[in-house]
Formats: C-alpha cells, sequence, structure tokens
C-alpha cells in the first residue's frame, strides 16, 4: 500500500466483463473501499465501466492502470488464459492482487505466481469468492467441530446449459474453456476445503468439437471410505448444490451453493433450513478480507493461502491429465 496510515483502498479493475460488474457493485457497498481506476483493451468500454461506479480513472490498456501509483489493490478479472500475465503484471509494480479464479491455467503458472508475490513482497491472493460467504464459512465450522459426526459422504455439482457458442470465452480454447476450469473448480474447491486431499481420484468427461470439455464427473476417494462425488456441465441445468451426509445428519448448501445461499439441515429429530440474509451479490467477502490484509500489511491469506491455491490448481492438473485434457 502506498500510504498504509489511510483508511481507503483505492482499487483498480482489470478486465471490465460479468464479474468485473458483480465485484464493483459490492465494492461500492464497503467504507474503507474506492473504485480508483479501470482498464479495458476498449477505451469506450473502460469509460462506460468508470462511468458506471464513478471510477476516478479509466484506462484503453492494463499497463497504464499498472503504472498508477495511487492504486493500492487490483482485481483482475480477464479471462482465465490471462490471469499470469495481468497478476505478474501487476506484482512488478508493487500492487497487491486479488485475481479471479482459477488463479491461472496451471500449477506451473501459480507456482510462478506466487514467486513473483514473495519476491516483491507483495499481497497476492486468489479470488474464490465462496470462502468467505457467511453460509460457507458456518458450514465448515460445523463440519470441522463435527456437530453432526463425521463425514461418511459427500456430493456437490455445478451444471447450466449453453448453446455452444465459439465466440463466446466459455468456449474458447485458448482462453481455458469448458465445464472444469470455470465451473468445476467449485465442487472441487468444496471437497477440497471440507475433506482435503484425495487419496485416489477418478474422471470421465465429454466433449465438444473444439476439444474443450462438456462435462466432468469426478470421485473422489478418501480414506475410511469417504468419497466425494463431483460434477460439472456445460449441457444441462442441475441443482448446484453441496451435501454433506455425516454420521449423524445432513448439511445441505442449497442452489447455487457457490455463492450467497441457504443451508438445510436434516437430523433424525427435524429438518431446518438457515437464511442468511445476504444483502449484497457476495463479493464483498473476499474484498473485506483482502482489505483487512493489506491493513495489516500481510502479504498472504490466512484462508485463502498459497498452499491452498497450489492444491485447487494441481487437483484440478490432476483431472485434465486424467481425461485428457490439454489447453
Amino acid at each position: 500500500m502506498n500510504n498504509s496510515n489511510h483508511k481507503i483502498i483505492r482499487w483498480g479493475i482489470i478486465g471490465l466483463g460479468n464479474i468485473a460488474n458483480k465485484f464493483a457493485t459490492d465494492l461500492l457497498t464497503i467504507d474503507n473501499s474506492e473504485l480508483y481506476a479501470v482498464a479495458s483493451r476498449s477505451q469506450v468500454k473502460a469509460d462506460a465501466f468508470s462511468k458506471k461506479y464513478n471510477a476516478k480513472k479509466a484506462y484503453n490498456n492494463y499497463e497504464a492502470l499498472a503504472k498508477d501509483e495511487n492504486i493500492d489493490a487490483v482485481y483482475i478479472a480477464t479471462p482465465h488464459a490471462l490471469h499470469k500475465e495481468n497478476t505478474l503484471l501487476c506484482l512488478e509494480h508493487g500492487i497487491a492482487v486479488l485475481c479471479e479464479k482459477p488463479f491461472a491455467m496451471n500449477g506451473i503458472e501459480v507456482d510462478e505466481m506466487i514467486l513473483k508475490a514473495k519476491e516483491k513482497n507483495v499481497l497476492l491472493m486468489e479470488a474464490l469468492w465462496t470462502y468467505f460467504l457467511p453460509h460457507y464459512q458456518f458450514v465448515l465450522k460445523a463440519l470441522q467441530n463435527k456437530t453432526y459426526g463425521n463425514i461418511l459422504k459427500m456430493e456437490a455439482d455445478f451444471g447450466f446449459y449453453r448453446a455452444f457458442n465459439t465466440n463466446s470465452r466459455l468456449f474458447e480454447k485458448s482462453l481455458g474453456g469448458g465445464s472444469l476450469l470455470d465451473i468445476g473448480i467449485y465442487p472441487i474447491f468444496a471437497a477440497l476445503s471440507t475433506l482435503g486431499k484425495p487419496e485416489t481420484m477418478n474422471a470421465n468427461a465429454t466433449f465438444f468439437e473444439n476439444g474443450i470439455d462438456a462435462s466432468c464427473n469426478m470421485s473422489f476417494n478418501y480414506k475410511n471410505g469417504v468419497i466425494a462425488d463431483l460434477k460439472s456441465t456445460l449441457l444441462e441445468d442441475t441443482p448446484t448444490q453441496a451435501i454433506f451426509y455425516c454420521e449423524n445428519g445432513t448439511i445441505k448448501i442449497n442452489t447455487q451453493f457457490h455463492s450467497p445461499s441457504t443451508v438445510t439441515i436434516t437430523t433424525n429429530e427435524k429438518e431446518e433450513t438457515i437464511d442468511f440474509n445476504y444483502k449484497t451479490i457476495g463479493y464483498n467477502y473476499e474484498a473485506i478480507h483482502f482489505n483487512e490484509l493489506l491493513i495489516q500489511e500481510k502479504t498472504e491469506s490466512d484462508i485463502m493461502s498459497f498452499n491452498f491455491s497450489k492444491q485447487l490448481i494441481k487437483t484440478l492438473d490432476e483431472v485434465r491429465k486424467i481425461i485428457k485434457l490439454n489447453y
């Protein structure tokens, strides 16, 4: 941070698509945050985004934003394949980086990003917003405390239908398109954050004509016979739930488990659904955490740690290896 005494964190955003709009909307709800600058390859798009969210600066290239010494933190929301390049650019200029998931295209790229952050002594974190949502933290605490006993099995899915369209980032192989990196990361995250690294993994996938995965089914196998059944698909709408079957009850994160949702707990005695009364889209929670890290002059999150990000991307790498998905 340029001045560790000031209370306002001045943010920049690189990549001004759908996710960036959501992040900017929630950033406006945080008292000690200001959207200072935005950058797109298009000046028209940058100007429009800047006007919509009242940013002071609108750049038509990412390099100009990275050189702006007034910026404390940058949120990177470009396509997956650009994450490493954009992150390294900002880190080189000493700007803290919150980079959208997946952190990068593979473990090698993630290692390079983390190495640069350590070299520059600058804060870097993967923006996997689910980790910071109150309902997910509630479930993690219940599982860690074994409130309903040990986990016997878990299931998590994420699926929606999209007509195949090579003009869409979601289907562009060079940008890391397909179900696995874009949405399969969430069921995998749910397994790793609750059960840890699996002993073995099985996976199978279907593919679109351009070689990206249309759907992916995964089974993570743990000691004591615990299994995590995971699924991602662009071929159909699925419940998009995360369910944890425990010895003395079942914890279900309801539809859109990765975003603000409700939690239903079922035991022999009763069924109860907990509403967390979200007032925002949900991106403010990770931003607030990031702001706190900056103010405390931390260079790594204790929640979304480097080790966890490495484990997440390397698990994705292993699944890609099993299903023979090459970018």
